[in-house]
């Protein structure tokens, strides 16, 4: 028993022994000896790695100040009419003069120099209805301007000023813009004058804001203020990459959430209107909603693919295709439709009397239709602040 008990108490020892020399190794060489609770972490190997951005970009904001413009305008207003206002006696009585029903309101915003010939591009609810247009030239001079043409679609508006050799901005590629972009918004803040602020591109591709019909929108937290509608966004190059449209805000100021159209659309609209006069988009007369799950589990489609045709403009184009409402639309020219916003773009970019080959799924069926392509016509746009 003696000995039983001396072979046991040797071999504890040595485990002891044992478990002491691993502590050891453990502590004196750290890492050597794996262990449950260790991850893989990727570390920077490279100085070059972490490189900091520039500390100032007075050079790019240099570069695209002087081609940014104030842009007032000004219209007549009358206030509602009665017929007591006609009566000589009330006007004697209350010291009225039909003349004073009518009063001029104000408005400012801002826009982009973008030919040297004189043309200059901002929103269209900028100047929207205006009587009057006043630009101001960064050197301070102020000249009238006309309105070349609109686009409420896009909330674009070109305008021309009789001054030539005016510093035009320079437009960044298309498709250029990432998100974490460095990004410059320049304008006119609540009429406080020319100024410039500072953010990352939050989005790209923001759509079903309900601002516009055709929503494509850079989304950015560089502060965007009434009165900088119009103005420039611009790279740390002092490139545009969008024109200031609109904002999301409770208070009428900014929340960090600001909205711009992309100079690929704005330059598409832009050259449209000073070569045409206006932009010319496609239409087939239908309206549409998005296939949410429960829409495609009900009709019996695979996937979330294409829109439902929710009505159909009789005599329209659909119409006269054969198109009807509960058909779903899945490709235009063999180009997928995402969702509704694709599907307007894709037959916006169409040109009136092209014949596009439409792809629709009926009754778990799918078929192909021809419909001839017809001027979209114009379509009121929702009032915007």
């Amino acid at each position: 028993m003696h000995k039983h008990w001396l072979v046991f108490s040797q071999i504890v020892a040595a485990i002891v022994l044992v478990l002491a020399a691993v502590a050891a190794l453990g502590w004196l060489f750290p890492g050597l000896l794996p262990t449950g609770s260790s991850i893989s972490v990727r570390e920077v190997t490279q100085i070059g790695q972490t490189q900091p951005g520039p500390s100032s970009y007075a050079d790019a904001a240099k570069r695209a100040l002087p081609s940014v413009v104030n842009i007032f305008t000004s219209k007549q207003v009358r206030a509602p009419h009665s017929p007591l206002m006609d009566d000589p006696l009330f006007q004697r009585f209350f010291g009225f003069r039909p003349e004073t029903q009518a009063q001029r309101v104000t408005n400012l915003g801002s826009g982009v120099v973008v030919s040297d010939q004189g043309y200059i591009l901002t929103n269209h609810h900028v100047v929207e209805a205006a009587d009057e247009i006043q630009v101001a030239l960064p050197d301070g001079h102020s000249l009238a301007a006309r309105i070349v043409g609109t686009d409420p679609d896009t909330d674009l508006a070109v305008l021309k000023i009789d001054q030539h050799g005016l510093a035009a901005i320079s437009f960044a590629k298309p498709d250029s813009l990432h998100v974490g972009d460095v990004v410059l918004a320049i304008g006119n803040p609540f009429g406080v004058g020319q100024g410039v602020t500072m953010g990352i591109v939050s989005a790209l591709g923001r759509s079903h804001l309900g601002i516009n019909t055709f929503e494509n929108f850079i989304q950015t937290d560089a502060a965007i203020n009434p009165g900088n509608s119009g103005g420039a966004l611009i790279d740390s190059a002092g490139n545009l990459v969008g024109i200031n449209s609109a904002i999301y805000s409770r208070s009428g100021g900014n929340m960090g959430i600001g909205f711009a159209i992309p100079v690929s659309i704005a330059r598409q609209v832009m050259e449209q209107i000073i070569t045409k006069g206006g932009v010319t988009r496609g239409w087939i007369g239908i309206e549409v909603q998005d296939v949410t799950p429960e829409v495609a589990d009900s009709l019996g489609l695979s996937s979330t693919d294409g829109v439902l045709i929710a009505g159909v403009l009789r005599s329209g184009p659909a119409y006269r295709a054969g198109i009807r409402p509960g058909d779903v639309l899945l490709k235009v020219n063999g180009k997928t439709v995402g969702d509704s916003a694709s599907l307007l773009g894709l037959i916006a970019a169409l040109s009136p009397g092209q014949t596009a080959q439409l792809d629709l799924a009926r009754q778990q069926k799918t078929l192909q239709i021809n419909a001839q392509i017809e001027k979209r016509p114009l379509m009121r746009r929702a009032e915007q602040e």
